[in-house]
């Protein structure tokens, strides 16, 4: 009875020793796969990047006729993910005023959206070195305006900017230093600017040619710019101030993008020039 019983248990050892095993080699498996997959390039694990942008500015970020994301910014952006191996990015797309708050409550990692420097952003946010445009900002008016040449003609009219763009700070600038003599009103679409500019209901805009000439053949605007520029801003991507690292190696990719010709031209594609020099 004894030597039967030990036969049972030597059984019942093997058994469970086999099933031990089995499921070693599994989660050694399992584990091994993870790490693949993670690691397919050769890389530590890829990090994630969210780029805040819009929808709603020609040639720069914008909603194509099929339906894809695309413009300036956009292509930038693209092309700097596939020279960062150690990084993906993915586009959050919004409306313009809600950028700001977006990245300061860290729902997105990083703004590509025609970014100029003021005071107020530098304060709160971290610019990369690297200029990747100069915005030329001019006053926008309806082509049958020809009372309207310059800011200076805009005294007693109405002037639409979007809400927190460089456009407003530079109206508010304007008007705080010539006795508020603009009336200047907020809106946060463009399709809405052009309309009330060829309805009469305002009288001008802030913009840049290459977005005016991109409304003008895309919607028939019917808008000519007008006067000296009122700003050359250079332009750059904002990030949190923690974010140092991904700063650094976004300014390494767009040097090599800017050395090899790539970013000259980028904007001669999508802004019809090249507006990456200083003139």
């Amino acid at each position: 009875m004894a030597k039967k019983w030990g036969i049972h248990q030597f059984r019942t050892a093997l058994l469970f020793v086999t099933m031990l095993a089995v499921l070693a080699g599994c989660s050694t498996g399992n584990a091994s796969n993870e790490a693949e997959t993670t690691s397919a390039s050769g890389q530590d694990t890829v990090k994630k990047i969210i780029v805040g942008t819009g929808t709603q500015f020609p040639n720069v970020c914008f909603i194509d006729e099929n339906g894809k994301l695309t413009g300036y910014d956009v292509e930038l952006i693209r092309e700097i993910d596939k020279r960062l191996p150690e990084y993906e990015f993915e586009f959050s797309t919004m409306e313009f005023k809600n950028l700001l708050l977006s990245l300061e409550t860290k729902k997105i990692d990083l703004i590509a959206h025609q970014m100029e420097v003021n005071e107020e952003r530098q304060a709160k946010f971290l610019f990369n070195d690297e200029a990747y445009n100069i915005f030329p900002n001019k006053v926008v008016v309806s082509q049958k305006n020809q009372d309207v040449n310059s800011i200076d003609d805009l005294k007693g009219k109405k002037l639409i900017v979007g809400a927190t763009s460089n456009a407003a700070v530079l109206a508010e600038k304007w008007n705080a230093d010539n006795g508020n003599s603009i009336d200047i009103v907020y809106s946060g679409a463009g399709e809405d600017t052009i309309t009330q500019i060829k309805s009469g209901r305002v009288d001008a805009t802030i913009s840049t040619p290459f977005a005016i000439d991109y409304q003008n053949k895309a919607v028939d605007a019917q808008l000519k710019t007008v006067g000296e520029a009122l700003s050359n801003s250079k332009v750059y991507f904002i990030l949190n101030k923690d974010e140092q690292e991904l700063k650094a190696k976004v300014d390494e990719a767009l040097k090599s993008i800017k050395e090899d010709g790539t970013l000259s031209k980028l904007s001669t594609e999508w802004l019809g020039a090249d507006y990456t020099v200083e003139e």
